[in-house]
This record gives structure tokens, C-alpha cells and sequence, in this order.
């Protein structure tokens, strides 16, 4: 196959969506992209895998797996480029996890410099905040930040 002004070089490809081209050889492998070789077997790719590389750098921004990447992507085109309809149905299924995770963001932030209630009892607010260390029933790690609200006294 010969290169075109259609297909990309993988160091193009790298250049474009400012990953290594290392990743993109694991994506490839991972079966997240696709790449034809050239008769001097090189890859070359479709300018569709840019927008499957955005994707994949937005989704593990936010914490998606990379299994959980993959399948989403089974669900789109694998040779051309994704239809509005499908993004919209893909940001439908991924807002409330991204809306749970933003008003963890926000209590964290909010929160960050009181008790997090981790049942520690070491420093001199835990007396104040989680006295004879209550929050241990609710479970381990900081349950407070996990959405336990303390209870008053």
C-alpha cells in the first residue's frame, strides 16, 4: 500500500494527538486502533484514529480503564468516523459517573482541611470530629470523603 494524503504516518499520528507513538503501538495491540502497513511494512492509519485517540486520552483522564475504553469503542465504527448520535449516546452513559465523580472532586476539595473521617484519632480535631472513633463502624478509609456524613452530637 502506498502512503496517501488518507492515511498517517504513526509518527503523524503521534504529532497530532501528542501521545507517544509508543502508546499508540500499545493501543494497537490492546485492539483499540487499527493500522494497514505499507509494503515496506509500516503502519499507516486513517484520520478516524485521531478522534479514537482523543477519546481514549479524554476517557483515561477521567479514570475510565482501558477495558472499559475498549468496549465503548466496540460499540462505534471501527472504519470511520463516529456519528453525533453516537457520542451523544456514549456522554448519556458516562454522565453520571462523571457527575459522582466531580461532587467527590468538590467534597474533597471542600473538606480537605477538616476531618476526612479515616478513623485515625490522631490528631487533636479527631476528638472533635469523630470522636471514640464512631466512623470505624461505617467501615475503612475516609468515609467522610466517601459521602458518610458525621454525625452530631
Amino acid at each position: 500500500m502506498r502512503a496517501s494524503e488518507d492515511h498517517l504516518t504513526i509518527g503523524q499520528v503521534a504529532e497530532r494527538c501528542g501521545i507517544a507513538t509508543s502508546a499508540i503501538r500499545y493501543y494497537e495491540k490492546q485492539g483499540l486502533v487499527s493500522s494497514v502497513r505499507t509494503s515496506g511494512n509500516q503502519r499507516r492509519f486513517t484520520r478516524e484514529v485521531i478522534r479514537r485517540i482523543s477519546f481514549i486520552t479524554a476517557a483515561r483522564a477521567v479514570g475510565r480503564s482501558l477495558d472499559e475504553i475498549a468496549a465503548t469503542l466496540a460499540e462505534l465504527p471501527a472504519t470511520k468516523a463516529p456519528s453525533q448520535a453516537d457520542w451523544e449516546r456514549i456522554a448519556a452513559s458516562w454522565r453520571p459517573r462523571l457527575d459522582a465523580q466531580i461532587e467527590q472532586l468538590t467534597t474533597l476539595r471542600n473538606k480537605l482541611d477538616e476531618c476526612i473521617g479515616c478513623g485515625c484519632l490522631s490528631l487533636e480535631r479527631c476528638a472533635i470530629y469523630n470522636r471514640d472513633d464512631e466512623i470505624a463502624v461505617k467501615g475503612p478509609g475516609p468515609r467522610y470523603l466517601l459521602g458518610d456524613e458525621p454525625t452530631a452530637d
